[in-house]
């Protein structure tokens, strides 16, 4: 008895079950923003830290104490404002930890740095 022909009858039989089962398409159903008016623009604010290592909330030099007390202020507000934090290449890292450590504390949650690229070269110290 001759199995090849029955064999040929099933291989056809699997492909046509192959090509009518529908094919699974992995998609996820993401709502897309609408035509509506965007939310407001967000303040910024800045906190830098110059070569001597003295704070400045936007441009004006605070002590330690007043600078917490500006961030735990835009920290209190309903939309809170980014603060951008902005080092300068030759401040002790010791004050940039401690202020970002200030900023954590006050209960900033929109945080940013800024001027990073100025930073490019991590050598030894001399």
């Amino acid at each position: 008895m001759n199995m090849t022909p029955f064999i040929d009858v099933l291989l056809v039989l699997l492909i046509m079950l192959m090509l009518a089962i529908p094919v699974k398409f992995h998609s996820l159903d993401m709502p897309l923003p609408g035509q509506g008016t965007p939310g407001p623009i967000l303040a910024q604010n800045s906190v830098t830290i110059d070569a001597d290592d003295a704070l400045y909330w936007n441009g004006t030099r605070m002590t330690r104490d007043a600078l917490g007390r500006q961030l735990a202020g835009a920290a209190a507000m309903a939309d809170q404002p980014v603060v951008r934090f902005e080092p300068d290449a030759n401040a002790s890292y010791d004050r940039s930890a401690k202020t970002i450590a200030l900023i954590k504390d006050a209960g900033i949650e929109r945080f940013a740095f800024v001027g990073n690229q100025r930073h490019r070269e991590f050598g030894r110290a001399p």
